[in-house]
């Protein structure tokens, strides 16, 4: 993993480069930023970077037998730590080490709900026990083989239990000189303040969405108009947009639930929008709450569509197609009340309240903004 291959902010990778070009990369790094922000693949190329013997215009070379090792995650002065499930007492990340490699390949941006499936049990609260803890003292009391540093990138820190982290404590405090610890989180507030204490932070950015729609392009071949519209519309967060264009029949029909509901909140029948709050009701709570985030999203967008500004519009090409008859009936004079309508359907909905009352609710409050 080269830093190229990477959607790290510049900024971040200069840093990162600049710590190793001068042997000023501390001995335990939090890498930390929101989730769906790919930090795991930057700390991947870190290691990579720190390890490479042909570096090249700032970067990894790629081609030297370390590059080629990392590249086959067996390079032996570099391990990793993550949140596995407990089988037994002896469990460790090495009992699971089939499926991080997969999880690894599949992508290059880390989704934990990913990783969930692949260990089997979605409804799992996997966490690093205080054996894998041990593991890493033993690992890391190794002396450095090939390379002048021995590296350690640890997954989700925050899923450290407390026995776990208190174990780590003196080797992170007090390493080992070749030692370096690299540590990846989503959210740095969770990690112990024992161990948050002994590193040396480092928050990576969201990339912007014009970058994010670039990567969809190039990386996954899709669409260019489609890329900017989902990039657009995850804000930075590029898991989300992977989900987005995974799910892309969920879209679809989100988008024609949505043209029902303004067509017929037009022509003011409340029978068949009665129907239609049934029907966005039996979605369950958290499908229904996302159809009512891309019904908002829809508002805005063709609001934006009036103003006759392409570079400020992110529509799919259906999407857009209803917005050039649609998008008059949005204005100035009920744009704010019916997102204000569509904001509030979600977080009643997201609080338990009944679907059917809340979204009925709403399609009559939609009849009397559409006309305004």
């Amino acid at each position: 993993m080269k830093f190229s291959d990477t959607l790290a902010d510049e900024q971040a990778v200069i840093r990162l480069r600049d710590m190793i070009d001068n042997d000023r990369l501390p001995h335990a790094l939090l890498l930390h930023g929101a989730p769906g922000v790919p930090k795991l693949a930057l700390a991947r190329a870190t290691a990579q970077y720190l390890h490479c013997t042909n570096r090249t215009d700032g970067d990894s070379c790629g081609t030297c037998p370390s590059c080629r090792q990392h590249a086959a995650f067996n390079h032996i002065d570099t391990s990793f730590s993550f949140p596995y499930l407990k089988k037994d007492d002896a469990s460790c990340c090495n009992d699971y080490i089939a499926q991080w490699k997969e999880f690894l390949t599949e992508s290059t941006v880390e989704d934990y709900r990913r990783w969930l499936t692949l260990l089997k049990n979605e409804n799992s609260q996997p966490r690093i026990y205080v054996r894998e803890s041990e593991v890493i003292i033993e690992r890391m009391a190794l002396s450095s083989n090939v390379s002048k540093y021995k590296v350690l990138i640890m997954w989700l820190p925050e899923k450290l239990r407390e026995d776990a982290a208190n174990k780590l404590l003196k080797l992170i405090e007090e390493p080992y000189d070749d030692c370096k610890f690299i540590l990846v989180s989503d959210n740095e507030r969770e990690i112990l303040p024992t161990i948050f204490s002994r590193t040396q932070r480092l928050e990576i950015k969201r990339p912007n969405a014009a970058r994010v729609a670039r990567w969809l392009s190039d990386t996954l071949a899709v669409d260019q108009q489609e890329a900017a519209a989902i990039a657009a519309t995850a804000d930075g967060n590029v898991v989300d947009a992977l989900h987005m264009l995974s799910t892309g029949s969920e879209t679809l029909q989100f988008h024609e639930q949505f043209m029902l509901l303004m067509r017929l909140a037009y022509k003011r029948d409340l029978a068949a929008l009665k129907r239609w709050s049934e029907d966005i009701a039996d979605y369950k709570r958290e499908k229904a709450c996302r159809f009512l985030a891309y019904a908002t999203r829809q508002v805005r967008e063709n609001f934006v569509y009036n103003l006759h500004m392409p570079s400020l519009n992110h529509m799919t090409a259906e999407q857009q197609q209803f917005a050039t008859r649609f998008s008059p009936y949005i204005n100035a004079g009920n744009v704010e009340q019916l997102m204000h309508e569509f904001d509030r359907a979600a977080r009643d909905i997201s609080g338990n309240a009944a679907a059917r009352i809340v979204l009925f609710d709403l399609a009559v409050h939609t009849t009397i903004y559409i006309k305004v």
